[in-house]
């Protein structure tokens, strides 16, 4: 009898094993707080802007520290600087829990524990994602990432469901100290791996040496323009449909539902994104890849603008649910791309640079959404920005014939 489903090659490798379990838990961590920290937001201000200051919170860090963060990436042993990064980590969501606990919270200080955070994930993120082409052949490398997906994916439905039943039953305080202990998952699996081996950067000499390299980063990815044009497009497309840290107020002032239907609101894009991380990694080639992700991107501006109009909790869910799909697939490839054209030495640079795009455009695009919605409501902010999206991609088509073209081809 054939079996349709088999064991993703990449999880046939211990030490990446070890590190999807562990991020899969303390994913479904950062994501109840996530959205308990927007929910908490809400109840502290009625006012859209103060979502959207959130994501300038994040922002400022993200893009001073992300550059230096690829270049520690490249020269120091990833496991350790994950170690630290998650530490700062667990230390700001038990400063979290702790001010809520004694009624002291306010939204300075969460904005001022989100900046804290944000560095950590400014130097962290580099670190982890150079640290998985380490733990698997470059066949088994697209299979990686989309196993990696479906572990963000399905901590992101856990996370933000229990978010809502962890506020509604036990209150907001509890949500940020489950997050401290869930990096404890993340811990154990770095330690079970051992050393790694990987290519450390040369360090140069003078004291402009540190600028030299991040320098020689920015000058790779220029030189590259597949690599530059998925960077682009994961911006703007971020960029324009930015529409979570509105959730809260979709959620309590147009669908009107309670914390437990905002947080299964809140899973929804996950939801999607699982299923369809499922369905491609038990797919060992992906073909088309450019077309395919162009596409994709589309597809998330389209069903941003049906979240935007729609008044039915069912409607809102299922829009939500397929822009988590497209941004699955788009995910997958736009990861694949980069790493598959970066060689080890610079991967830690080119991955820090890549952060500003995709993690500077979702903040920027929150900043905007925020803006938008205090002047002109939420729904036309979400609608806006999903044409927008789809306009970007129409530009860099065109801009770049390449990127298009792509097929899954290796340096």
């Amino acid at each position: 009898m054939k079996t349709w489903l088999h064991i993703p090659p990449s999880l046939l490798h211990r030490r990446f094993r070890l590190l999807w379990i562990g991020l899969l838990i303390s994913v479904a961590g950062s994501q109840m707080q996530f959205w308990a920290l927007l929910w908490h937001i809400r109840l502290l201000s009625d006012q859209p802007i103060a979502l959207g200051a959130i994501g300038a919170a994040r922002i400022g860090p993200i893009v001073i520290f992300s550059l230096f963060g690829g270049l520690v990436a490249d020269r120091f042993d990833r496991r350790k600087v994950l170690y630290i990064t998650q530490s700062v980590r667990m230390a700001t969501a038990l400063t979290l829990a702790w001010l809520t606990w004694t009624d002291a919270i306010a939204l300075w200080h969460i904005y001022a524990l989100t900046v804290i955070d944000a560095i950590a994930t400014s130097y962290g993120l580099p670190a982890r994602q150079s640290l998985t082409p380490n733990l698997v052949p470059a066949v088994d490398l697209p299979n990686a990432f989309s196993m990696q997906s479906m572990a963000f994916t399905a901590g992101s439905i856990v996370g933000p469901a229990l978010s809502g039943m962890v506020i509604g039953y036990l209150g907001q305080p509890w949500v940020y100290a489950l997050n401290a202990l869930s990096y404890l998952a993340l811990f154990l699996a770095l330690f079970l791996m051992g050393p790694v081996e990987q290519q450390i950067a040369v360090r140069g000499g003078g004291p402009f040496a540190n600028l030299t390299a991040i320098l020689e980063g920015i000058k790779f990815i220029l030189d590259h323009p597949i690599i530059l044009s998925s960077m682009i497009l994961d911006f703007f497309a971020t960029f324009f449909s930015s529409a979570n840290a509105l959730l809260p107020i979709f959620a309590r002032d147009i669908l009107g539902v309670n914390e437990i239907g905002y947080g299964w609101l809140s899973a929804a894009q996950s939801v999607g994104a699982a299923a369809t991380a499922l369905i491609v990694s038990q797919v060992r080639v992906i073909r088309r890849q450019g077309a395919v992700l162009l596409g994709a991107v589309v597809s998330y501006g389209l069903w941003t603008v049906v979240f935007g109009v729609s008044r039915r909790y069912e409607l809102s869910f299922l829009a939500l649910a397929l822009m988590g799909a497209s941004d699955t697939v788009s995910m997958i490839i736009r990861n694949t791309i980069r790493q598959l054209q970066t060689p080890d030495y610079i991967r830690g640079r080119m991955t820090s640079i890549n952060q500003i795009f995709f993690m500077g455009g979702p903040q920027l695009g929150e900043i905007e959404a925020g803006l938008v919605a205090q002047f002109l409501g939420a729904p036309l902010a979400v609608i806006t920005g999903g044409l927008g999206c789809i306009a970007a991609v129409g530009w860099i088509a065109r801009r770049w014939p390449a990127l298009r073209r792509y097929q899954g081809e290796a340096v």
